[in-house]
């Protein structure tokens, strides 16, 4: 049976105090916080205590020139947050269904699945639900994760580091991303036979910037074989740079395999015949264990897990 004995209903907690403290959060004053709310100031400090009041804690820190929030108070905007979108998620579902349509699913991914595994898996969808409608966001692991953290986001095809909170995580691996050396058609070193490391240690490179892990082992790789890594480097992760120099240089540039082989299919770039030994990390399937999953949502899951089959060899169950 379920239980209805919640503390917040029996402190009566109210949707504008989840509102009030998102507000305090990104204002760090009550009185423009109580301005964005379209309420009095006394009312904003009223609801603040009231709650304070019920957790027995301090959710903000008073100072002369604004707020600033506890332990408590970091921990309670966070639920907040995700309260607030799972609130707006469920009025835009209704909405959807009321309009005809099947509801909406918010999906990110990085780079090479975007590619990759979207593609097939959206056009399934599509063809089984026309009227669902599919948010996509292609970005860095990190900042899906806020994202999906924050409600914003369904479901990630992305990476998981050490870093990461995992104790709110589903994570179904995918594959390992391997990675290869891009240049432009007709460059002088693709006529080169027995190409190594040494051989391009000295020549113009474009690289991820410092700090990511294939950097790291981007540079590894070159230590390991006893020489210094390339000092002419253009650091970015930006693809339309990358190709665009590419085409008008003599650069060289290091990109997860699935990304080259699409701009190799394509007549923009070709594939360097180097053995590349770094690799990036596994990525995987990422939802959150304490969300459920709307009826969009586990369509858009059924369509990547059956696609994953098809583009890592990967057979995954489709209840999960």
């Amino acid at each position: 049976m379920t239980n209805y004995t919640h503390w917040f209903i029996r402190a009566r907690l109210k949707t504008r105090q989840l509102l009030l403290l998102v507000a305090l959060a990104e204002e760090g004053n009550i009185h423009r916080a109580a301005q964005v709310l379209n309420m009095t100031q006394p009312a904003a400090s009223k609801l603040l205590k009231d709650l304070e009041d019920v957790l027995e804690v301090s959710l903000f820190e008073r100072h002369p020139r604004g707020m600033r929030p506890t332990w408590y108070g970091e921990a309670m905007i966070r639920h907040a947050r995700g309260a607030l979108a799972s609130l707006n998620q469920a009025h835009d579902e209704v909405a959807a269904l009321k309009a005809g349509r099947f509801g909406q699913v918010n999906v990110g991914a990085i780079t090479a699945p975007g590619l990759t595994l979207l593609p097939p898996a959206v056009a399934a969808v599509k063809r089984e639900q026309p009227t669902l409608r599919i948010a996509l966001e292609i970005e860095t692991s990190p900042v899906l994760l806020e994202r999906l953290e924050q409600g914003k986001l369904d479901i990630l095809v992305a990476r998981l580091f050490a870093e990461h909170d995992k104790s709110q995580l589903r994570y179904e691996a995918l594959t390992e991303e391997p990675v290869c050396a891009l240049v432009r058609p007709g460059h002088p070193l693709l006529g080169t036979s027995g190409l190594g490391l040494r051989d391009v240690v000295s020549a113009g490179w474009i690289v991820p910037p410092a700090g990511s892990v294939l950097r790291h082992r981007f540079e590894l790789m070159f230590q390991e074989e006893g020489v210094q890594p390339p000092i002419n480097v253009i650091e970015t992760a930006a693809l339309l740079f990358i190709t665009r120099m590419l085409q008008q240089s003599d650069l060289i540039a290091v990109l997860a395999t699935d990304v080259a082989h699409y701009y190799a299919s394509h007549g923009i770039v070709a594939v360097l015949p180097l053995e590349m030994p770094c690799h990036m990390d596994a990525f995987g399937i990422i939802t959150r264990t304490d969300r459920l999953l709307s009826p969009a949502a586990k369509v858009m899951m059924k369509a990547l897990k059956a696609a994953s089959l098809k583009a890592y060899g990967r057979r995954l169950d489709p209840e999960v």
